[in-house]
């Protein structure tokens, strides 16, 4: 019996243009009903996905920020930051790196230097709060990541710069145009895996939805693992299971209904 599910938003959830298929609303209301948990997993900032899902916000769980910051009910369970010392490292580096823009993502809201209408109009979409600031290294807050944007691709073009951070740090490529670094542990499916022990839930009663390398992690807590059809091979690869249709055609809730879960 399902108990738990997450599903990650751009490009699983949601289509192409970021939208909500209008079912979706209907959908985790018979969930909740029947006791499933419906919960978010997103490379996004809290105050986005809070936003995003207002009509639900009391009573979603929203893993945010790739697992670095938790919320159920408003209220704040976990916070898995990234040292200060490490951020600034990454935010020296990526300033020398071309066709490069970077985001300090914090607790209390996400920072830019560079005020680049298309930067901009592209990560407004995924943060709520978002400051402009003359040097990121001066920002005081609790960091959580360090994001960086190419829009030429960051998988050949900005990756390489970093991989010899990753036995210290996640450095997940989130979608073809960004890059999250974060602690070491920090990770969607750290973040489910503790969820699931602090509500007694097994991976056997757990099921996933993602399709990017920054839900690798995720696939491996669910014994209900689906990759989107759309998904990054990898992902395909790691999951259990492959939705028939892909974020434009609905397949999380096309999914989720096909596996009986809204019956009565």
């Amino acid at each position: 019996m399902i108990k738990l599910i997450v599903t990650d938003v751009d490009g699983t959830l949601l289509n192409d243009n970021h939208e909500l298929h209008p079912d979706f609303w209907e959908v985790e209301e018979q969930l909740t009903k029947k006791g499933i948990l419906f919960s978010i997993a997103s490379g996004r900032q809290f105050y986005n996905l809070e936003s995003k899902f207002e009509k639900i916000k009391d009573r979603t769980m929203f893993f945010a920020e790739n697992g670095t910051y938790v919320s159920h009910k408003g209220k704040e369970l976990y916070v898995n930051p990234i040292e200060k010392k490490a951020a600034l490292e990454f935010i020296e580096m990526g300033r020398k790196l071309e066709n490069t823009y970077l985001v300090l993502c914090g607790k209390d809201s996400a920072y830019v230097e560079i005020s680049e209408k298309a930067f901009l109009d592209e990560i407004s979409q995924f943060y709520e709060r978002l400051q402009v600031v003359d040097d990121l290294t001066k920002v005081d807050d609790t960091y959580l990541k360090v994001t960086l944007c190419n829009f030429n691709g960051v998988e050949d073009n900005t990756f390489p710069h970093f991989v010899n951070y990753t036995d210290r740090y996640k450095v997940a490529i989130a979608a073809k145009v960004f890059i999250d670094i974060t602690a070491l542990d920090a990770n969607k499916g750290n973040a489910i895996k503790g969820i699931q022990e602090e509500l007694g839930i097994s991976p056997e009663e757990t099921l996933v939805f993602g399709d990017y390398l920054n839900d690798l992690e995720m696939m491996k807590v669910a014994r209900h693992s689906y990759a989107m059809k759309n998904a990054h091979p990898e992902i395909i690869e790691a999951s259990n299971f492959v939705t028939s249709h892909d974020n434009n055609e609905n397949g999380v809730l096309r999914t989720i209904e096909a596996l009986g879960l809204l019956n009565s």
